[in-house]
């Protein structure tokens, strides 16, 4: 499947967020369960989790076809910055993905547009993929300025190195469908993706997966990986649930 942009679809992406749930008995679970599934030939699988179980995921899914990550990063590579964790750290327990920018971090830290493009840097430093997240709140949605606020995050990725921009993933949540049981309409999250991928075009990125995440579920997921620009899933509350996740990830076409 090819876009307007020339962008060839490949494998999709599926990436669980498990935010701060899990304890050592309840991963057990979750991670036995994705050691031995293989669904490589048309989605690749990974798992963002809390730092604490960061190990546990390394014994559990080493020599897998489930790959993991963090939920953040610190945007310092050491020093006195007291509750961070830095690339460095996360490179040391095999992590391919980190988080970087959900609406989460970004309403209750503060989190800045600059501060996300350091931590992107800092992940990307590291040989690390940032999960770059974007996304408008419900107010700015029903306000009819959703692609404006979307073009203002995009053109902050932008500033990233043009070579890095190629080692970024880039995940649109509106914010309003983030736990909400609501997912956004399929054709209107395309034509957001289709704008980010146009954005990332027209400065001669074009390989960039784009992943949609806000309320993806076994029955709405293939709506969604149907569209030709969207590339897969940053999967939330579902992920945390064994055979939701893994509903998800086996869709074919």
């Amino acid at each position: 499947m090819t876009t307007a942009m020339g962008y060839k679809k490949s494998a999709r992406l599926v990436l669980g967020n498990w935010k701060m749930f899990g304890s050592f008995f309840e991963n057990a679970r979750l991670l036995k369960g994705l050691q031995s599934i293989d669904y490589s030939l048309y989605c690749e699988m990974g798992i963002c989790i809390p730092f604490p179980y960061l190990y546990q995921a390394v014994l559990s899914l080493q020599g897998s076809n489930c790959s993991w990550g963090a939920q953040d990063i610190s945007m310092y590579s050491s020093g006195a910055y007291t509750g961070e964790v830095s690339g460095i750290m996360l490179k040391e327990f095999g992590c391919k993905w980190v988080i970087v920018g959900h609406s989460e971090r970004r309403m209750l830290h503060g989190e800045t547009d600059l501060d996300v493009l350091r931590k992107m840097e800092a992940a990307i430093n590291n040989d690390i993929t940032p999960v770059v997240c974007i996304g408008e709140t419900l107010e700015q949605y029903k306000s009819g300025i959703s692609f404006k606020i979307i073009e203002k995050q995009v053109r902050s990725i932008l500033q990233l190195k043009h070579s890095s921009l190629s080692k970024i993933v880039i995940s649109y949540e509106p914010i309003w469908a983030i736990g909400s049981g609501i997912a956004a309409n399929p054709d209107y999250a395309q034509n957001i993706h289709y704008m980010i991928r146009k954005m990332l075009s027209d400065d001669g990125v074009f390989n960039v997966k784009i992943l949609y995440g806000g309320s993806v579920k076994p029955n709405n997921a293939f709506d969604f990986f149907a569209m030709p620009d969207i590339d897969g899933a940053l999967v939330g509350g579902a992920s945390l649930v064994l055979e939701d996740f893994l509903a998800i990830s086996s869709i074919k076409f």
